[in-house]
């Protein structure tokens, strides 16, 4: 069986896990895959999970602690301020009318050094702009980056600062794209930054409410 959208357990986040999560929010968690896959690896005592769409709620409500259905823009979250150790929100912050706003918001629920991890498109990414550049073509797809369900586009600079903007520290960036052996990283190492940036098709973002916890 072909697993959805929903049903992926993001693992690729693992890298960016403080050592100690006690509570867990995701933001778009679809089935709870994620969660389930979190509280199994850092053996968290509560998650929970925001979803718009029923169907994927419904399944998540299985295996997650507590899932809170409808659009984070609108929902009044019945969350303490200061209770959470972690917020992922990915693949998720593009597709909001006002993604500062929520960001704002999520940062007030985390405990101080508790982070939020956020996976954002680059759309720098040469698969965007090759064909505006050369074919002056900007086309929404149903998948990936021109995604026509995104509302808002990013560049890492810009992504940054979405996730700076509520007075988050970020601390940890990774990119998706660039391949992660040994030999790709040695490549990646000689290439300008301004080349690589247009190979990178997503960006990992920690950031951390105060000081960062440990790795």
């Amino acid at each position: 069986m072909i697993r959805t959208y929903f049903e992926y357990a993001r693992i690729e986040i693992l890298p960016l896990l403080p050592d100690e999560i006690g509570t867990a929010l995701e933001i778009g968690c679809g089935t709870g895959n994620t969660l389930r896959w979190l509280k199994a690896q850092k053996q968290c005592r509560w998650v929970g999970g925001v979803e718009l769409f029923s169907d994927a709620a419904k399944r998540a409500r299985e295996q997650l602690d507590a899932v809170y259905e409808g659009n984070v823009e609108q929902l009044d979250l019945p969350i303490e301020q200061g209770s959470l150790d972690i917020i992922l929100c990915l693949d998720v912050l593009e597709h909001l009318l006002d993604p500062w706003s929520v960001v704002r918001r999520l940062h007030k629920l985390l405990k101080p050094g508790g982070v939020l991890i956020a996976s954002i498109p680059n759309v720098r990414h040469h698969s965007v702009l090759s064909p505006l550049l050369f074919k002056q073509q900007w086309e929404y797809t149903e998948s990936g980056i021109l995604d026509r369900s995104h509302l808002r586009f990013f560049v890492k600079k810009t992504a940054v600062q979405l996730i700076e903007s509520s007075g988050l520290k970020v601390d940890m960036i990774l990119a998706t794209g660039l391949g992660r052996s040994r030999k790709s990283q040695l490549v990646n190492s000689l290439i300008p930054s301004v080349i690589k940036s247009l190979f990178e098709k997503q960006y990992l973002i920690r950031g951390v409410n105060g000081e960062p916890n440990s790795k």
